[in-house]
């Protein structure tokens, strides 16, 4: 499930430097740094002692002792392989996103199937956090999936999507930036989330109890269908310039105005991610 600085003429060397897969690195890790400022000091400590296991997971190459790295790692071991040359997390591929379809009324039942989606992951890691019989191993695991999956939630085209794979078969310019195989996807996972993340004041602090309570009020359902309509209204509403389940053409462009426009949307869904995470990790840790 990666999610935001600059002119548009600052682009291409960003992007150069940045990395192709989803929610880039700065969206996630933001993520998880708004949550750990927002937890209980009780909740920080066991945070700690869970990070401090995840040598366990036996994964040196994407270490998770941090926040940060905790934050990024259920993408960093997409690649690893077993001793029998097949990915060793295949397994929780669908885990990072729910393909509910925008332009139907919103139901994860399809989309959530064997609990084979993000949502369904998030209340499996909850449920194994809570468990203090599960072992070490286990719980580590849990809560760097947990870390990463509610970051995933709330980039709206992890959450929701129009058969064309969340964005990414929906190639898009960033106003007049467009390499190629550039998609709606990557804009939403990185251009724009590093844009929004660095506009304004630091989204990285410690809020305010109303804040908190405000901002991080609902079910990871409800979170799901908000991220759906976010998909909706926005992402798709402003690439199909007003009418989201309108055909897609080949290619859309999101000018410079429209950008102007959905920053305040992508800077929000972050703000909601960490400080949701930081409910949940007080709620199984604290």
């Amino acid at each position: 499930m990666k999610m935001f600085r600059f002119a548009i003429a600052a682009l291409p060397a960003l992007l150069c430097a940045a990395p192709a897969s989803a929610y880039w690195e700065f969206g996630h890790q933001t993520v998880a740094r708004i949550a750990y400022a927002n937890i209980a000091p009780r909740t920080r400590a066991a945070v700690r002692r869970l990070l401090a296991e995840t040598p366990r997971l036996d994964t040196p190459s994407c270490p998770a002792t941090t926040i940060e790295g905790a934050s990024t790692w259920a993408d960093c071991v997409k690649p690893l392989k077993g001793p029998d040359g097949k990915p060793r997390f295949g397994y929780a591929y669908n885990w990072h996103f729910q393909d509910v379809d925008i332009c139907q009324p919103f139901s994860l039942e399809e989309a959530c199937r064997d609990g084979n989606c993000v949502s369904a992951q998030i209340t499996r890691d909850m449920a194994i956090l809570k468990d203090r019989r599960a072992g070490p191993k286990a719980r580590a695991q849990a809560l760097v999936f947990l870390i990463h999956f509610v970051g995933d939630l709330h980039q709206p085209l992890h959450a929701g999507e129009k058969h064309d794979k969340g964005g990414n078969d929906l190639a898009a310019a960033y106003g007049s930036y467009s390499p190629k195989r550039f998609n709606l996807h990557s804009i939403w996972d990185g251009t724009l989330a590093e844009r929004a993340i660095t506009s304004g004041p630091s989204l990285v602090r410690r809020y305010s109890a109303a804040e908190r309570q405000r901002i991080a009020a609902g079910t990871v359902e409800d979170w799901s269908r908000e991220s759906y309509q976010v998909a909706h209204d926005v992402v798709y509403a402003s690439a199909l310039r007003g009418d989201p389940c309108a055909p897609s053409p080949a290619k859309v462009t999101l000018d410079e105005a429209t950008i102007e426009r959905i920053v305040p949307v992508a800077r929000l869904e972050v703000e909601r991610g960490g400080l949701r995470l930081a409910k949940l990790l007080d709620a199984a840790l604290g």
